[in-house]
């Protein structure tokens, strides 16, 4: 019997996490300065979070076990063939959307990331745990980066970069969109313009929170 890719990736995930986890204080340290207040008007700001994101080049920023585990699950029972990442970091959660689409037997992820040093992590992550190949990493801009060269069809999407830009990456990918795609937009709390949106009657979606601070939305027409 074949060992799911995920399964073979647990050393190097595990790994990861435990990182990310020892970083926290460092990456408290790094906005330490500023109120909570500024805090949250930063990064729902669509021109101060650069500003926010700069300070954290250095921090992973990864999802959960629990969010992790959640979007290999969503790849694989939806059969995702492809996807497209709004915000690859140190890529913990692109391993595991890369491994859902590995063991769907292929497939292409576009992640896009603006910190030159976090996609070089990515990178070097993605090819220890052997599946660069499936991964396509765009530096930049994801506003410039996602407006071109997309998939027909986009099955499965993840929004975890600047919160404020989540309206505007999904203004990118909505035409490629059918019924039945997933997305999954982590922090979700910090982009209210985004949750009217996918809330909303009418809209196209059906939407639901989801874990800690996920939502869960599905294209329905």
């Amino acid at each position: 019997m074949t060992t799911p890719t995920i399964t073979a990736l647990a050393p190097l995930l595990e790994r990861l996490f435990d990182e990310a986890e020892a970083a926290s204080g460092a990456t408290e340290t790094a906005v330490a300065d500023l109120s909570d207040s500024d805090r949250a008007r930063m990064m729902r700001s669509k021109t101060d979070h650069r500003d926010l994101y700069g300070r954290l080049k250095d921090a992973p920023l990864a999802v959960s076990r629990e969010t992790g585990a959640l979007l290999y699950m969503l790849a694989r029972s939806s059969r995702a063939w492809s996807i497209v990442e709004f915000g690859t970091s140190f890529g913990i959660s692109t391993l595991h959307l890369a491994a859902g689409l590995r063991d769907n037997g292929g497939g292409r992820l576009i992640t896009s990331e603006f910190e030159p040093s976090k996609a070089a992590r990515a990178r070097a992550n993605l090819s220890a745990g052997g599946l660069i190949d499936l991964v396509e990493i765009r530096e930049g801009d994801a506003l410039k980066t996602l407006s071109t060269d997309l998939p027909d069809t986009i099955d499965l999407v993840l929004l975890d970069g600047a919160k404020a830009l989540y309206p505007d990456i999904l203004d990118l990918l909505e035409g490629h969109l059918g019924p039945g795609a997933i997305i999954v937009a982590d922090n979700a709390d910090d982009s209210p313009d985004y949750l009217a949106r996918v809330r909303s009657p009418g809209s196209g979606y059906m939407s639901t929170a989801f874990a800690d601070d996920v939502e869960l939305s599905v294209r329905i027409s």
